[in-house]
């Protein structure tokens, strides 16, 4: 039978289709000793955890490694791609997960809800009651989308027609903007926007894209969302322009570093709602992307190649690996 390795739990559904396909086991830790000796006899990884590059020197029977979600960066796609590793993924199947995350967390800040509920549990009636009149609607204001993949169009959706929120685009691809959004370059953007939602990839163009000059760059009353990768975003200088309240607030699912020691200065600010990257985490988006990852491990055991397949250069290689013909 073939050994279907994951490195977290699944959602039932997934777990069943996959135990009828082959031998499914879970990965006991993430450490990536672990993760080597573990996932080295796999012929399918389904990938929720970094990956060690290593894994990919001596891939003996490995045949794919297949992201639970969108994102490739815990994929080192190079090096799978070098050992003739199929590469795949499950796009859009949480985008309205994590725009719906978005919208949540932007009118929370803009309600300053935590801090409503905080005082009133603590302080009393009055005391929670005294925010209301300094929150703001969202209705009317400007919202600036960083990214315009499936997340970046969900997110457009619930703002331009659930919000009628204006909207202003930042993307490479033109071509995937909806009617109703408007085009513009990064630093304008950063400058005219109420609310930023970085929700692009981490590559090494977006590295640092949300630096100290253009933080600098933004209104003292302008929230950030980020639901893309904490890399995307310079967080000392963030974390200045929070304590300084050069702006009002931020939503943060990532960080720079995967989850943030209890001593980050983060954790101390109460114009921040943090979350520990569950914007795109439900039980229905889980059972999603874990039906789409089975779906795929299938396929590629069954001899065919991904129908999100991530790098397609591969194929002759792989292909040349495991004798198969065209």
């Amino acid at each position: 039978m073939p050994r279907i390795f994951s490195t977290h739990p699944l959602h039932p559904c997934a777990v069943a289709m996959l135990e009828r396909a082959g031998d499914l086991i879970v990965a006991s830790a993430l450490d990536h000793e672990t993760l080597l000796r573990e996932g080295r006899e796999a012929d399918i990884i389904i990938v929720r955890a970094p990956l060690p590059t290593t894994l990919f020197d001596t891939p003996r029977n490995l045949r794919a490694a297949i992201r639970h979600g969108a994102g490739l960066d815990m994929i080192p796609v190079e090096a799978a791609t070098r050992a003739g590793v199929l590469v795949a993924n499950v796009p859009a199947v949480n985008a309205t997960t994590v725009a719906e995350h978005v919208m949540m967390v932007t009118i929370a800040l803009n309600r300053r809800l935590l801090l409503v509920d905080h005082d009133l549990r603590t302080r009393g009636w009055a005391a929670g009651r005294a925010h209301a009149e300094i929150g703001r609607d969202l209705a009317g204001r400007t919202m600036g989308i960083v990214g315009m993949g499936s997340v970046g169009r969900a997110v457009f959706r619930l703002a331009y027609h659930g919000f009628g929120l204006e909207v202003l685009t930042f993307t490479r691809s033109v071509a995937s903007v909806p009617a109703g959004a408007r085009t513009a370059d990064l630093d304008p953007l950063v400058a005219a926007a109420d609310v930023i939602v970085l929700c692009c990839p981490l590559t090494p163009e977006t590295r640092g894209l949300l630096n100290r000059e253009r933080i600098a760059r933004m209104k003292s009353d302008t929230l950030l969302v980020n639901v893309a990768r904490g890399p995307v975003v310079d967080e000392d200088a963030l974390v200045e322009a929070l304590q300084a309240r050069k702006i009002a607030g931020a939503a943060l699912d990532v960080f720079a570093n995967p989850a943030p020691p209890p001593d980050h200065p983060l954790l101390s600010l109460d114009n921040v709602i943090l979350t520990p990257h569950m914007a795109g985490i439900t039980e229905e988006s889980m059972m999603r992307m874990g039906i789409g990852a089975a779906e795929e491990s299938i396929r590629v055991l069954s001899g065919g190649l991904p129908k999100n397949f991530c790098n397609p250069e591969v194929e002759e290689r792989y292909r040349l690996r495991f004798a198969l013909t065209h």
